[in-house]
C-alpha cells in the first residue's frame, strides 16, 4: 500500500517551502523550515534538502548568513501564480504552523536576556528585560548561584514575562491602594 500525502513530486516540495517562505516574516533556518513544511507525511527532511540548494542556485530562495533562508522577488511571484497549487489540507495546516511561528516570533522580539559569569566576584549576572514598541517595560537583573540556575531564570523569564511583569505591577498597585 503506498502511503497517502499530497507532496507527490520534487516541484511540490518546491511550491510549498515557497508557499512557507512567503508567510514567515522573517528569515528561516533549514529545521525550522522543514517543520514549517512537514504538514503532509510524504514529505521527507531530505527531499527538503535537495530542494533548498536548487532554489537557491536558481535564485528563488536566497541563503543568507547562519543557515537561513528567505524567498526572494522571484520566488514570491512564483509563489503567487503556483501558491494555490498546495493541496488544501497542507496549505491550511502550514498556514497555521507560520502564523503560530510568526506570533512566537514577534514575542521574542520583545524579550532581552543575557546571563553572565563574573570570574572575578564568583556570581552570575541574570539580566531580563521586556520591551514593548517604545522601548523598555521592565528590567530584572538576578544574581544567580551558577549558571544553571541562571539559565533556568532565563528560560523561566522568556516563558512568563508577561505574567511576572502583570505580577510587579499589581504588587505596585496594591502597595500603593494601602496607603
Amino acid at each position: 500500500m503506498e502511503p497517502k500525502g499530497f507532496v507527490q513530486d520534487m516541484l511540490d516540495v518546491k511550491v510549498l517551502i515557497l508557499y512557507v517562505l512567503a508567510r514567515v516574516q522573517r528569515p528561516v533556518t533549514r529545521n525550522q523550515l522543514y517543520e514549517l513544511c512537514y504538514q503532509d507525511d510524504k514529505l521527507s527532511y531530505f527531499d527538503m534538502c535537495e530542494a533548498l540548494p536548487q532554489m537557491v542556485s536558481t535564485g528563488h530562495v536566497a541563503e543568507l548568513a547562519a543557515d537561513a533562508y528567505e524567498i526572494t522577488d522571484m520566488g514570491r511571484e512564483i509563489e503567487t501564480i503556483m501558491g494555490e497549487t498546495v493541496a488544501f489540507p497542507v496549505a491550511q495546516r502550514a498556514k497555521k504552523a507560520v502564523e503560530k511561528f510568526n506570533r512566537e516570533s514577534r514575542r521574542s522580539d520583545f524579550l532581552r536576556t543575557s546571563v553572565r559569569s563574573d570570574e572575578e566576584s564568583g556570581n552570575v549576572h541574570v539580566r531580563m528585560e521586556l520591551l514593548d514598541e517604545n522601548g523598555s517595560l521592565m528590567t530584572l537583573k538576578l544574581i544567580a548561584p551558577n549558571v544553571t540556575q541562571g539559565r533556568k531564570l532565563e528560560k523561566t523569564f522568556r516563558a512568563k514575562a508577561e505574567k511576572i511583569y502583570k505580577i510587579l505591577l499589581d504588587q505596585f498597585q496594591e502597595n500603593r491602594e494601602d496607603g
